[in-house]
């Protein structure tokens, strides 16, 4: 893995105007995993799409942090219940 693959967390502190302790929270429940990279917290940039998803979720709907975990689990779940309805019906189509 390189650096370059991680964004530094009070770079996206400023452009999304969240605080650090934010960050934290997130990391400390479990919902996001930070790394440290040479003494600068960092998220890797494969997280972006969920860290904005928990931003508007916060923001916009004004949920807490544990509230935000369940929304995530929950929409985990449809995703992959909406695959395997996926699967299912290729399945049958083979029988039509």
């Amino acid at each position: 893995m390189s650096h370059s693959e991680y964004i530094p967390v009070p770079e996206l502190c400023k452009h999304y105007c969240i605080t650090q302790t934010f960050f934290e929270e997130l990391h400390d429940k479990g919902v996001l995993q930070i790394v440290s990279i040479e003494h600068t917290n960092c998220l890797h940039q494969e997280s972006i799409p969920t860290f904005e998803k928990i931003v508007r979720i916060s923001e916009d709907l004004h949920i807490n942090m544990e509230g935000i975990d369940v929304i995530l689990n929950l929409l985990d779940t449809v995703d992959n219940l909406r695959n395997q309805l996926n699967a299912t019906q290729n399945r049958l189509r083979l029988y039509e």
